[in-house]
């Protein structure tokens, strides 16, 4: 029967980290409960008898509200999931991790270069110079890394484009990957690949667009993302009600996801996740549709679509962005016209410096929302 290990995963311990991850995958140690090497210690809540034989790793999710759900990942999950990645990229290599290992992104960077034979590079944190020296110091053969949008975009403008050309594979994900972004990365030469995935998922599965090889993609009649395959998780650590909402077990096991997406030729299309769905006037707005016509801007750096209250149209679409250069609603508004509907057109403006964030580089919504200092439409 397997047990489970709550293991504080410090900035500075990623080799212990690394070794215990080792001692998971082959069975010779128990199955780990990763967490921030700033937070305290998860309670123990479950029993022996709640852990899957080849259980490994269990996850936590980074929802922003309620309570963490815990994806529990077999090994046999999890070395689909570097395996199948490996294949899509052209082979094994070195790999640099340069965002939190205890979130499913940095353990499987991990576990991948278990997989690989490989010894990784690890940051304390991210940092443009940790970044540059790091990857400088990497040994020959092939290299890749794992970056968010935002970690790109602050490469980029501080003029590492060559750099990151450089790497073999650069697996991007965590949040939306705004068109501009993209093609300005691509013109540089970098060779990018977007990832879809989540903790229930082992990471990635969806590679621009493309399921990995043993990955199932499905719409449900609403539009729901079903992913189904060997990444699986087994089911939420202690939460057999969660667990029976998120996962089918008619035939094959499949994940519901909380995200709408489309199919275009097998090409999985993801339009947002169905909970930040902004209704106005009884007209739905998928946020990212609004984020991806306002990052297209010259001006714009990122941007963020949230619901606001309002009095008149329920909700309004409120629109949260950094700035290359400034500018104001009415302007923004007028910019926006030939890529939005009306309907979808921002009636609130927030500029920030930076844009808060939770988990490896998700938006965090909910903070957005809740801030002030909003510009309204006269």
């Amino acid at each position: 029967m397997p047990t489970l290990r709550p293991f504080r995963v410090r900035p500075t311990g990623h080799a212990a980290y690394l070794e215990a991850l080792r001692a998971a995958l082959d069975g010779t140690g128990p199955a780990l409960l990763p967490y921030a090497g700033a937070d305290a210690a998860p309670e123990r809540d479950w029993a022996e008898t709640d852990l899957p034989d080849g259980l490994a790793l269990v996850v936590s999710t980074s929802g922003s509200t309620g309570r963490p759900k815990r994806a529990m990942l077999t090994a046999g999950a999890l070395i689909a999931s570097a395996d199948a990645t490996h294949e899509r990229l052209g082979g094994p290599g070195q790999w640099l991790l340069p965002m939190p290992a205890h979130h499913i992104a940095g353990s499987q960077v991990l576990i991948r270069s278990v997989r690989a034979g490989e010894q990784p590079v690890t940051l304390p944190e991210f940092s443009l110079d940790a970044f540059t020296d790091a990857a400088e110091a990497m040994s020959g053969g092939r290299r890749y890394t794992a970056l968010v949008p935002t970690q790109l975009r602050r490469l980029l403008d501080q003029g590492r484009a060559a750099l990151l050309a450089d790497f073999d594979g650069i697996l991007l994900g965590g949040a939306a990957s705004p068109p501009a972004l993209l093609q300005e990365a691509r013109r540089a030469g970098i060779s990018l690949l977007t990832t879809y995935g989540m903790s229930e998922t082992a990471g990635g599965c969806v590679y621009d667009g493309r399921p990995l090889r043993g990955t199932t993609v499905e719409l449900d009649p609403d539009g729901r993302i079903l992913l189904g395959g060997p990444t699986i998780a087994t089911g939420y650590l202690a939460d057999p009600g969660r667990t029976g909402d998120a996962f089918l077990l008619d035939g094959a096991r499949r994940f519901r996801t909380d995200d709408l997406g489309s199919l275009d030729d097998g090409v999985l299309q993801v339009l947002g996740r169905i909970d930040d769905l902004i209704t106005t006037g009884g007209l739905k707005v998928a946020p990212r549709i609004v984020e991806e016509a306002a990052a297209a801007l010259p001006q714009i750096g990122e941007a963020v679509a949230v619901a606001t209250p309002d009095p008149e149209w329920g909700h309004a679409v409120s629109l949260a962005i950094t700035c290359r250069e400034a500018t104001t609603l009415e302007r923004l508004r007028d910019d926006l016209r030939a890529s939005l509907p009306a309907y979808a057109l921002p009636r609130r403006l927030l500029t920030l410096a930076t844009i808060p964030t939770r988990g490896p580089g998700k938006p965090d919504r909910a903070a957005i929302a809740a801030m002030s200092g909003w510009q309204d439409l006269p």
